[in-house]
């Protein structure tokens, strides 16, 4: 029914959905299970009959006189639904008729609304295809009560190549053209990443992000989320030193007291630990200034690790000196052991490679990497409290 036609109040369909509601706190450990999937199937019940009535809805003009721009419109702010929602539930509703037999699964159970709406889909694909056909639910179905949504979901793509491959080409040109990137300062500093990608672009970047999110040891204590964020800082940086134009001072390089902090296109002002890491490897040039900060000279860019050095690094080390860590050397940074603004020669004796996240745990991270009196590199965990939950790989807390 629609809104203002006499719908059920609120307290009706309370007392209908008693017997599900009382029943929580009365479940044995043993029965939770098996009324979750009770209430599952009676939730997909009601989206069915919520598809039903949206679909029926939106063949009226009740939207327009109600004041709405569209079905969808109504529906979304209404039934306080997403837009994709609203969308969904019409479609589903739309074609219920060519999947009576997906209808019949839904209510013995053997599917769920998930599946119904992939398969919704694919009706209304193979129908608007130029060259349509007669659309048999029965293969698709066999496989829905097999698979979870998810493994579905690409069943049904296979299933929509094979009904109509130039539409699906054509959709998937137009997520092409819909992908878009935004990198959005935020209040605190950081920056927000938020955009669209179509799936082919999501399948290139999750099979090179994927290898690089790995734990680095059984110790690695850094969700997954934080894991691929670094992952995708590291996949940018492979092959080539990123062409970062940072102003900072020696006093800022020096750590002096009131020294102010540095600067770099593209972002906010970071901290003298950064720039330390960064100036590690990176091509220096000098810029001269007046009293009045009027740039009156501007010297020659020149390598702090010249290329006959970074050769000689990576058939030495082979790849991240870190304990444990196995990135190739072309994922991996010269790092100082003793920095070069602290008097730290550039040669080979004082430098090592290190992968982008254990470059960061020596400089921002607050560990170090020393070298014994045998040769070898051992990694010591920072002392103060504050950077107690920064672990590198493998290291276990006593």
């Amino acid at each position: 029914m629609f809104a203002g036609e006499g719908e059920p109040a609120s307290d009706d369909l309370i007392a209908r959905l008693a017997p599900y509601l009382d029943r929580r706190d009365g479940l044995a450990d043993g029965e939770r299970g098996a009324w979750l999937v009770k209430l599952r199937q009676a939730i997909d019940l009601l989206e069915l009959e919520f598809a039903g009535i949206a679909a029926d809805f939106a063949g009226t003009d009740a939207y327009d006189r109600a004041g709405s721009v569209s079905a969808y419109d109504w529906i979304r702010h209404n039934c306080k639904v997403s837009g994709h929602v609203a969308y969904d539930r019409v479609r589903v509703g739309e074609h219920l008729e060519q999947l009576p037999n997906a209808c019949l699964a839904l209510f013995e159970g053997s599917i769920g609304f998930g599946h119904l709406s992939l398969l919704a889909g694919v009706v209304k694909a193979v129908q608007e295809s130029p060259t349509s056909k007669h659309f048999d639910e029965d293969p698709l179905l066999a496989l829905a009560a097999a698979e979870t949504v998810s493994k579905f979901r690409y069943t049904c793509e296979r299933a929509r190549h094979a009904g109509d491959p130039d539409g699906l080409a054509f959709e998937q040109l137009k997520g092409v053209e819909a992908r878009r990137l935004e990198l959005l300062p935020c209040e605190d500093g950081l920056f927000s990443l938020r955009g669209v990608l179509d799936p082919v672009g999501a399948g290139v970047l999750r099979t090179a992000l994927e290898p690089l999110a790995k734990r680095n040891g059984r110790s690695d204590s850094r969700h997954r989320e934080r894991r691929l964020a670094d992952a995708l800082i590291e996949l940018a940086q492979h092959g080539r030193k990123a062409n970062l134009m940072v102003t900072t001072s020696l006093e800022t390089l020096l750590n002096a007291a009131g020294a102010s902090s540095a600067e770099v296109e593209f972002s906010t002002p970071f901290s003298t630990k950064s720039v330390e890491r960064l100036a590690c490897d990176c091509t220096l040039t000098r810029v001269l200034l007046s009293p009045e900060s009027v740039v009156i000279d501007v010297g020659r860019g020149r390598r702090v690790v010249s290329p006959s050095q970074r050769r000689a690094l990576q058939r030495r080390d082979g790849g991240c000196c870190w304990p444990g860590c196995d990135r190739p050397a072309s994922w991996t940074d010269a790092h100082h052991l003793v920095h070069w603004v602290r008097g730290g020669t550039t040669d080979l004796g004082n430098l090592v490679l290190l992968c982008h996240r254990h470059h960061w745990l020596v400089h921002e991270g607050g560990w170090q990497l020393v070298r014994t009196h045998d040769g070898r590199l051992m990694s010591v965990a920072p002392a103060c409290d504050f950077w107690e939950r920064i672990r590198g790989p493998d290291w276990v807390a006593a």
